[in-house]
Parts: structure tokens; C-alpha cells; sequence
């Protein structure tokens, strides 16, 4: 009778003590459920809000990107002699960036529009700046071996020097397989001095300063300096003045001593340091 006593108080103790584990479980499970709903929706709709907001800022940043767009000119596709492309064109020389103008236009002939007015140099396509320089009459400040006569009685000749100028870029694209116009800006970046001297006197003694080269008057000394190589090493020679020419823009884009616009730089650059 004693042990059948103890072992129905046994039973009633693991009744007892299972029956709340399983009420604690259902509470449990239940519990979370009504307060993380509520919760979840106000997370997930905070969540949208931002999201759209969000891709909203993002599509007006993208208005504003498209809105603002480099002009581009409307002769774009226009190629330098219908052969050479100006797009691909790269200056590498930052200071001349502004003054080297690479506005396509198939003809390098603007007849005079852009050359009216203060700094107006570089509105004119850099091309057309080369044919009028090969223009130019006489033998300019300087000497430099012989006596020659600048332009071969070409002035005011401008088909001519267009010719010219064609005839040695298809001898640079032969010669180099690379496009003509980007071998002469490379050409004009390495044979553009920056710093040059200039005379001051006082108390009446004249010594000489160095100064910097501004790039307007840099690049205009470089494209004085290849026009006239061009026709120098053609004077009097059996070389044409388009070989001539090819040659020396070739001779400058190497950076090479046989340029003489190169050397020329080199020397006015070694006198200019000489004077600091």
C-alpha cells in the first residue's frame, strides 16, 4: 500500500510540474507574436520611406548630371582635311590647355573672324595659327644660319600653306602610324619655353632678370620656332618644305636635340636660369 501511495504522488508531481512548462511555451510563443508585428511594419515602412527618398534624391542627382552637359560644338563629326580627327586629340601640357585651340573644322581658314580683339589668338584653331605663321615675311629677330628668305614668296598664299601643312601630316602618318595633329601637340608642349629674360636698368647699369614665359607668348614662340625650321632646312635644298616640316614637328614631339625649335628652347631656358 506504501508504494502504491508514492507512486501516484510521484505521477502528480510530473502532472504538476509539466502542465506550466506547457503554458510557458504557448505564452511564449504567443507573446512575441502580437508585440514584434507592429513593430516590423513600422521598420519595414520606415525603411520604404527611405528607400524612396532615396532613390528620389538619386534620379534628381541623375536630372542634374544630364542637365549639365559639355556644349559640343555642331561640327563635331568634322575631321581635319576629311582625314584627321580633332576629338582624340590630347594636350598634355597643362598650362596650354586654354590656348590651344582644337575646334574641328575641315578647311584651317576662318578668314579672320576670330582674330579681332585682346587675346584673341586662341579662339583660332592651333592648324590654322601654323599655316599663318609659314606665311610670314622676312627672317624675323634672328639669323640663324645663311641668309633665307621666310615663306619662299608665299605671303598672303594661304591655299599654299595649307598644301604645305597637309602634305606634312601625311608624311608624320606614314613615318609614325600615329594621327598628325597629336604628334604636332606634342611637338608644340616640348618646344614651348616657360621662362625667358628680359633687361632692367638701374642706376645705369642694365643686367639681365629671368622671368616666367606667359603660355599665349610660349606657344606663339613654338610656332614660329617649327614654321621656321620648316622652311630653313628647305632653302636652298632639294628637301620640299612639307618634308621639311614633318620632320622637324616629328624631330620636336621626340623631344629631340635635332629639333632646332627644341634646341632653341633649351638655350633661352639656360640663359633664363643662368640670370636667376
Amino acid at each position: 500500500m506504501a508504494e502504491e501511495k508514492i507512486e501516484t504522488k510521484v505521477e502528480k508531481k510530473e502532472e504538476v510540474t509539466k502542465a506550466p512548462k506547457a503554458e510557458v511555451k504557448e505564452v511564449q510563443k504567443d507573446t512575441p507574436k502580437t508585440e514584434t508585428k507592429p513593430f516590423e511594419k513600422r521598420e519595414t515602412r520606415r525603411f520604404e520611406r527611405r528607400d524612396f527618398h532615396k532613390s528620389a534624391y538619386v534620379e534628381k542627382k541623375e536630372e542634374e548630371k544630364t542637365i549639365v552637359v559639355k556644349k559640343k560644338s555642331q561640327f563635331a563629326k568634322h575631321k581635319l582635311f576629311n582625314r584627321w580627327s580633332l576629338d582624340e586629340v590630347i594636350v598634355t601640357d597643362p598650362s596650354l590647355v586654354r590656348y590651344v585651340n582644337l575646334d574641328p573644322m575641315i578647311i584651317p581658314h576662318s578668314f579672320g573672324r576670330k582674330s579681332r580683339g585682346r587675346f584673341a589668338k586662341q579662339n583660332i584653331n592651333v592648324i590654322e595659327r601654323l599655316a599663318n605663321k609659314m606665311m610670314r615675311s622676312g627672317q624675323g629677330k634672328r639669323k640663324l644660319s645663311g641668309k633665307y628668305i621666310r615663306g619662299r614668296l608665299g605671303c598672303g598664299k594661304k591655299i599654299q600653306t595649307m598644301q604645305i601643312v597637309e602634305d606634312a601630316f601625311e608624311i608624320i602618318e606614314t613615318k609614325t602610324k600615329k594621327n598628325p595633329v597629336q604628334v604636332f601637340i606634342d611637338a608644340l608642349s616640348n618646344a614651348t619655353p616657360h621662362e625667358d629674360i628680359t633687361r632692367v636698368k638701374r642706376g645705369g647699369v642694365a643686367y639681365s632678370v629671368a622671368v616666367d614665359v606667359s603660355p599665349m607668348k610660349g606657344l606663339d614662340e613654338s610656332l614660329k620656332n617649327i614654321a621656321l625650321a620648316g622652311f630653313g632646312n628647305s632653302f636652298n635644298k632639294k628637301t620640299t618644305a612639307a618634308e621639311a616640316l614633318a620632320e622637324e614637328i616629328i624631330a620636336a614631339a621626340a623631344n629631340d636635340v635635332k629639333s632646332m625649335a627644341v634646341k632653341r628652347k633649351d638655350e633661352v631656358e639656360r640663359i633664363a636660369k643662368a640670370s636667376r
